[in-house]
């Protein structure tokens, strides 16, 4: 027994060392956590701080990590192995067995996922370049896109950092691409949630046009919302709204883009005339037209809110008519 206690003390010296959660081999005393531990054949009690639910939780991956700590060979290499834990295969303790293996530091991440329109494996390796001073990861998805895992530093936003890989990728390799950013989470053994909405928001992105190259999960968490609501009520939702006028300017693809493009600016007419090279003074014509035909003065935030949930309704009632039925 006293071998296999050393190995045990050494095995969880460096879950420890790697993760942060140290165990005590002795029965749970108060504001503990217990745990069994199974070794060698031998079981034997051990605790760890806290009794909240994330405690409870990395008690267990403890306990797996130890019962298959002779399994380690079984693990796919490093690629796969983030791979599967991105499109959530696994789960905790997949995630967990990764950060021990690596030696990474645990914390606050966001997932990224880049789409190029050409030369994925060139992209691969710039993108691999542009993080290779930080504790990010990056991975080949499949043949069309890319994904990095983002633990952020507080130097650069996530909206920064996305627009620093897709300037890169334009100005070094003429690629242009699609990126969209997932909401940060407190853990790694999360990150599969913001992967998911990464790919969520490229996703929309591209279906409904939408101007510019990166996009966070949060600009589409109102078409997620309403994405799955029938069309029925979807039609119920823009009749008691009450504005008129909203068809004409949906079919005017001026007006439309120009009000979309101003919204995408945060109401600034110099940004929007900049971003669209307008004159002010067209831009301020086509928002007046706008006003006169809805009533709606998007000028004004209250009124550019209304027009954005018109907007998507719009957008979702026109996928919804070519959708077959069923």
């Amino acid at each position: 027994m006293g071998s296999s206690m050393a190995q045990l003390r050494k095995i969880l010296k460096d879950v420890c060392d790697k993760t942060g959660v140290c165990v005590r081999l002795a029965p749970a005393g108060e504001g503990e956590t217990s745990l069994s531990l199974e070794f060698c054949g031998e079981r034997c009690e051990g605790s760890i701080a806290g009794t909240d639910g994330g405690a409870q939780r990395a008690a267990r991956l403890v306990e797996y990590l130890v019962a298959n700590a002779d399994a380690r060979t079984l693990l796919p290499d490093r690629d796969e192995h983030l791979k599967e834990i991105l499109l959530g295969e696994g789960g905790e303790w997949y995630a967990f067995r990764f950060v021990t293996k690596y030696a990474l530091r645990d914390g606050a991440c966001f997932a990224v996922d880049i789409v190029p329109d050409k030369r994925l494996a060139e992209c691969f390796e710039l993108v691999k370049s542009c993080i290779a001073e930080s504790r990010d990861l990056a991975v080949t998805m499949d043949r069309t896109r890319i994904a990095v895992v983002r633990f952020p530093d507080g130097e650069q936003s996530a909206s920064e950092f996305g627009q620093f890989v897709w300037q890169s990728l334009y100005e070094e390799l003429g690629v242009h691409a699609s990126i969209g950013i997932g909401c940060e989470v407190v853990s790694f053994s999360e990150i599969a949630h913001s992967y998911s909405q990464a790919v969520t928001a490229v996703r929309v992105s591209e279906m409904f046009h939408d101007a510019g190259e990166v996009h966070s999960y949060r600009e589409y968490l109102l078409v997620r919302m309403l994405e799955d609501v029938p069309k029925s009520r979807l039609e119920e939702y823009v009749a008691q709204f009450r504005i008129g006028g909203m068809d004409e300017v949906f079919a005017d693809e001026e007006m439309y883009e120009t009000a979309e493009a101003f919204l995408e600016s945060s109401l600034n007419v110099s940004e929007t005339s900049r971003n669209l090279y307008m004159h002010r003074n067209t831009l301020m014509y086509r928002l007046d037209k706008i006003e006169r035909i809805t009533g709606l003065n998007i000028r004004k935030f209250s009124d550019a809110v209304t027009f954005r949930i018109l907007s998507v309704l719009h957008r979702l009632l026109g996928r919804k008519k070519e959708e077959p039925s069923s």
